[in-house]
């Protein structure tokens, strides 16, 4: 799978120590696109992702772009459950 540059830098930024609160959630729900992920809405601010046979529900946040640091613990975990981790 070929990421962009965008997508390579998020992917790192998620797995970056300590843990980030300035990623964009638009980023990360673009690196599940770019990773192959179906992700679907699901009630509220809630969306379903689903990739290489692992499934999550996250919430969108809101009223801020951003996502806080408890919410890329999950998405790091998830992604790393997915077999996706950055490269060194």
């Amino acid at each position: 799978m070929k990421l962009s540059s965008k997508h390579r830098k998020t992917l790192r930024t998620v797995f970056e120590d300590p843990v980030r609160s300035d990623v964009a959630w638009t980023d990360v729900e673009r690196l599940f696109g770019a990773l192959g992920a179906e992700v679907s809405e699901g009630r509220g601010s809630r969306v379903r992702v689903y990739l290489s046979d692992v499934r999550a529900v996250f919430h969108r946040p809101h009223p801020q772009k951003e996502t806080d640091k408890g919410a890329l613990r999950s998405v790091r975990r998830f992604l790393a459950e997915a077999g996706f981790e950055p490269e060194e």
